[in-house]
């Protein structure tokens, strides 16, 4: 774990008034970091996957975890800087591989941490991950106790049925394990109406036709996997984070 994330913009200007705006909500103390990735040799960019303590202050539910890119113009002395809220640490990685962060470099360590249960959750996140703009997310919640879960409702633009996903991801700190699994629904307000009623199973979503699939291979082509989840839920004890490089974090936070 880092104790602290410098993103050595300290010298630099922000580039733009959103940049500046980014970095002005970004509070170190705040910020806990599950994986970090510094490019070499000058440290132009900085991808960070940060757990965000101050969420579990504020309003019930609300994403706990922070993407971070930060593009630096060494030249002109400026920088770029963009984040975004996450429930779930398969969106947050697929967020930095998206805009550039190599997928390996932004994996978060199993040790001293919960653990994927079973492949189907191991590979509910690599999809995930290697999706890049498919899944458009509607609506998340991250619940810490009864029971201790997290879910991300989201559109699956690659679906030709069922477009709606549910992704449930279930921590049971006895064993310090989780499980994700994929339910697919017509609309949202069905969706909804499942996530408020658990009367029934989560509907399993559709085995995908082999075009999609070969789609879906295309897509994943340039990315390898990362490793399980960071997820709070009465757990203390955070990951080690993952550093490329010999420059570290410093101040942020963004909503």
């Amino acid at each position: 774990m880092t104790a602290a994330l410098d993103l050595a913009q300290d010298d630099l200007d922000p580039a733009d008034i959103d940049s500046a705006q980014a970095a002005s909500v970004l509070w170190v103390g705040d910020l806990t970091v599950l994986a970090e990735h510094h490019t070499a040799p000058h440290g132009s960019h900085s991808y960070v996957v940060a757990h965000d303590a101050s969420v579990t202050w504020g309003i019930p539910g609300a994403p706990q975890l922070v993407a971070i890119k930060v593009a630096r113009n060494l030249n002109l002395r400026t920088f770029t800087l963009e984040s975004e809220c996450h429930a779930s640490l398969p969106f947050a990685q697929a967020w930095l591989i998206e805009r550039g962060c190599p997928p390996e470099k932004i994996a978060v360590p199993d040790s001293d941490f919960v653990e994927a249960a079973d492949e189907q959750t191991l590979r509910i996140q690599q999809m995930i991950r290697d999706g890049g703009q498919r899944y458009d997310v509607i609506d998340t919640c991250t619940s810490d106790d009864g029971p201790c879960e997290i879910w991300t409702l989201a559109n699956d633009t690659l679906a030709t049925a069922a477009p709606v996903r549910v992704f449930l991801e279930v921590i049971d700190p006895d064993t310090r394990t989780y499980t994700l699994r994929e339910g697919a629904f017509l609309d949202e307000d069905t969706a909804r109406h499942w996530l408020e009623d658990r009367s029934t199973p989560l509907p399993q979503a559709p085995q995908a036709s082999p075009a999609a699939h070969a789609r879906r291979e295309r897509v994943a082509l340039a990315r390898s996997s990362g490793t399980p989840r960071a997820a709070a839920c009465g757990l203390d004890t955070l990951p080690a984070a993952s550093a490329d490089t010999t420059q570290q974090p410093g101040p942020r936070r963004s909503r």
